[in-house]
């Protein structure tokens, strides 16, 4: 893992790069088909030109048109959704439970921001049991009210005050898991939830650093849709570790 200090750099690069979450500026859900998108048309933006193009959505895939020129398709990016930048915007289809949307990142914004975090804390980078269970479907309930169907399978447990802790991932990225999990700090913490991912899984033991304990993207604008944490992992004691609330 990086050293504690380049990690929280590389955390804050990624924020607030162009393809971060300080710069949306709109989530629009569209049916399939041929869509005008501008500051003047259905698919309304919040600036830029009053026609930047037409967007066309298939189930194949998605592709746009600006004025006079030959449509271009979205690109697939890896562990995120296809994106095409289409000056001064980067646009890209956010599918949600079949359901596409048009994700808006205006490029010409330069966010800045301070993350806050709780004093670092040795006791909370935990080498946790890891085992890997029989596969089930499971509804996780999303911030905006509706729900995702995961497939969890395997939990990670460890000894806190006496007591065993599970805590499941419902999500991976880049081949790590995901914990979602509210603990007592929330609201000095973000208040939904936090994300940890686990690191150096082997076939029996994995690292949580709950040190590396992030806000979720929905901390910082109300265009990203965020799990909330499974019954199990919402915990009644506090984590001290970590990042405070944005």
């Amino acid at each position: 893992m990086l050293p504690i200090a380049d990690w929280r750099a590389a955390r804050l690069a990624a924020l607030t790069a162009p393809d971060g979450w300080l710069n949306l500026v709109a989530r629009i859900e569209l049916a399939p088909g041929r869509h005008p998108v501008g500051a003047a048309q259905a698919v309304r933006l919040p600036s830029g030109p009053d026609l930047l193009g037409t967007l066309e959505i298939t189930g194949t895939g998605a592709s746009f048109a600006r004025p006079g020129e030959a449509p271009q398709p979205f690109l697939p990016i890896p562990d995120a959704f296809p994106q095409l930048r289409v000056d001064p915007f980067l646009l890209e289809i956010h599918t949600v439970d079949g359901i596409p949307a048009l994700r808006v990142r205006d490029l010409t914004l330069q966010p800045a921001i301070t993350l806050r975090h709780f004093p670092d804390a040795p006791d909370w980078t935990i080498r946790a049991k890891w085992k890997s269970i029989a596969p089930q479907a499971s509804e996780v309930a999303m911030k905006d009210g509706s729900k995702a169907v995961v497939t969890l399978t395997h939990r990670a447990t460890f000894q806190h005050q006496g007591k065993t802790v599970a805590l499941t991932p419902t999500h991976w990225k880049s081949g790590k898991p995901m914990f979602v999990f509210r603990d007592a700090t929330a609201g000095e913490t973000y208040p939904a939830c936090r994300f940890l991912f686990g690191e150096d899984a082997t076939d029996s033991e994995i690292t949580l650093d709950f040190n590396r304990a992030i806000s979720p993207p929905c901390a910082f604008t109300d265009f990203a849709i965020c799990p909330l944490p499974p019954p199990g992992n919402i915990l009644s004691f506090r984590i001290e570790a970590g990042e405070l609330a944005p």
